[in-house]
């Protein structure tokens, strides 16, 4: 059965791999990868206030990861918005061997269950792709503001909080490994 937790130092090279697996795959499709970056966001995992956590297997190989932060971010959200009490999810990254299992879907459902749970309003996520944001969109997320960044584009979302029926089910399903 697949879990949920919070990365811990030791989980640091399988995230790494895991990180370097989406950009081999982000590669071979001629996109962008995280290559240049995947030791630095593997190292999220060592934060000690917990704030990245794994997806795991149920055998214990990590499936995902995202960071979650407690408040939204100072730039392209209004002063209003940043008051709201929100998480923020970024270096979201899922290894495409455990595509069949929707992972990257699993752990947006799980954030707004949690984000529900902790008395948040909101879950937002940025990123820099029209292709993710019509991915995101399909897991309930709407695209709010879209601001310019030093080189890059953010498109910003966001998604009520809210509890997410079934989610127990979900993470109470056994997976096959690849």
């Amino acid at each position: 059965m697949p879990v949920i937790r919070p990365a811990t130092a030791a989980d640091a090279p399988a995230i790494e791999n895991l990180i370097l697996s989406r950009s081999a795959w982000l590669e071979e499709r001629g996109l962008p990868s995280w290559r240049q970056s995947a030791a630095d966001l593997a190292a999220q995992a060592e934060n000690s206030d917990g704030s990245m956590y794994v997806l795991e297997d149920g055998r214990g190989r990590i499936a995902g990861c995202t960071t979650v932060q407690e408040h939204t971010p100072p730039w392209g959200w209004s002063d209003a918005e940043r008051r709201e009490p929100a998480y923020y999810l970024y270096s979201t990254v899922t290894d495409p061997a455990f595509r069949e299992h929707r992972p990257g879907t699993l752990i947006a459902l799980w954030a707004t269950d949690k984000a529900a749970g902790d008395g948040k309003a909101w879950t937002r996520r940025g990123c820099m792709f029209p292709g993710l944001v019509a991915y995101y969109e399909t897991q309930g997320f709407v695209l709010r503001h879209t601001v310019q960044r030093t080189r890059n584009r953010v498109y910003l979302m966001e998604r009520r909080a809210e509890p997410v029926p079934g989610l127990g089910g979900m993470l109470a399903a056994p997976w096959d490994s690849p």
